[in-house]
Parts: structure tokens; C-alpha cells; sequence
């Protein structure tokens, strides 16, 4: 569990009953609500005017898909990946740096500084002892979480194929 009170929904063993009464009353609530849907998107950058298919889609990423196995066996992932794609000044950056505002495991990083090598993992010397250590980059660090990545668009293309295949 993490500090604010959330439940990793992808971990198995997860205690769902841990809400508590008025927790489950708020719920059962706001389940009765009209609209809830588009009240509960336009909660996501409240100060962002409008953008009402991108904070929707913000939303449902946060909820997360459904884990499936196939009948081979296979398992498939249920996470969800969105790429807002937009003019100059049409706040993209500013959804992605609300995210990161109020969610544990959130990354923030930008892609005109980055590469695919520094987005996984990236060698350090260790200032204390001079050997060279590995560090966790930023797709490592938001395992399980969220990496926002702004500015995709000006790295390389070869680190932008590297991340397509981080994210499947």
C-alpha cells in the first residue's frame, strides 16, 4: 500500500477489503452520481479548460485495463499507454506534470534530454568509492507507476523505437 491509502490493483494478493465503511459508503455514493464519468475527467487539470477526450483517456489510464491470459497461456497486459499529440502550447506538458503531482511511482522526465539507455538504465561512477555502478533510469524507476515523457518527439528515432518496445 502506499502512503495514500491506494491499493496496487495489479498485485494479486492485494486486500481489497481494506476500505473502510465510509470509504465503501463514499463509493456507493458516487457510483448513484450523474455524470460521474465526465465529473471524475474534469477532475484530472481542473485549471485546463476543455481537452475533454485527453483527461478522459488520462482516466482511464489511471483505472488501468484488466490482466488477461490467452488460452496458450500467454499473459497480457491490461496497462494503457497514451501519446497526446498536439500543437505548441496546447498544454500537454501540463498534463503530464499534474499526474506526477499526486501519484506514487509518477516520472517525470524530458525526451530532448534523454536516451532509450538513460530512460532503462545508465552506468555511474559511485562518488564515494570511484567503481561504476548501474542506475535505474526513469521507465525502471516508474515500474508499475507512470513515466511521462515530454517532448518525445525530439529524441532519436532509434530510442523512440527502443521505448515502443519497453512499453508492449
Amino acid at each position: 500500500e502506499s502512503s495514500f491509502g491506494s491499493i496496487n490493483i495489479r498485485d494479486e494478493h492485494a486486500d481489497v477489503t481494506t476500505f473502510t465503511p465510509e470509504e465503501k459508503e463514499d463509493i456507493a455514493r458516487m457510483r448513484q452520481e450523474p455524470n460521474l464519468y465526465m465529473r471524475l475527467a474534469n477532475s484530472i487539470v481542473p485549471t485546463v479548460y476543455g481537452h475533454e477526450a485527453v483527461k478522459k483517456g488520462i482516466l482511464l489510464m489511471l483505472f488501468g485495463g484488466v490482466n488477461k491470459k490467452t488460452a496458450e497461456g500467454m499473459k497480457l497486459r491490461g496497462d494503457v499507454n497514451i501519446c497526446i499529440v498536439g500543437d505548441p502550447s496546447t498544454a500537454k506538458s501540463q498534463f503530464l506534470k499534474y499526474i506526477c503531482t499526486f501519484l506514487p511511482r509518477t516520472v517525470y522526465t524530458s525526451g530532448k534530454a534523454s536516451s532509450a539507455a538513460g530512460l532503462t538504465a545508465s552506468v555511474q561512477r559511485d562518488p564515494e568509492t570511484g567503481e561504476f555502478c548501474i542506475e535505474a533510469g526513469a521507465l525502471m524507476l516508474a515500474d508499475n507507476g507512470i513515466c511521462c515523457i515530454d517532448e518525445f518527439d525530439k529524441m532519436d528515432v532509434k530510442d523512440q523505437i527502443a521505448i515502443h518496445e519497453a512499453m508492449e
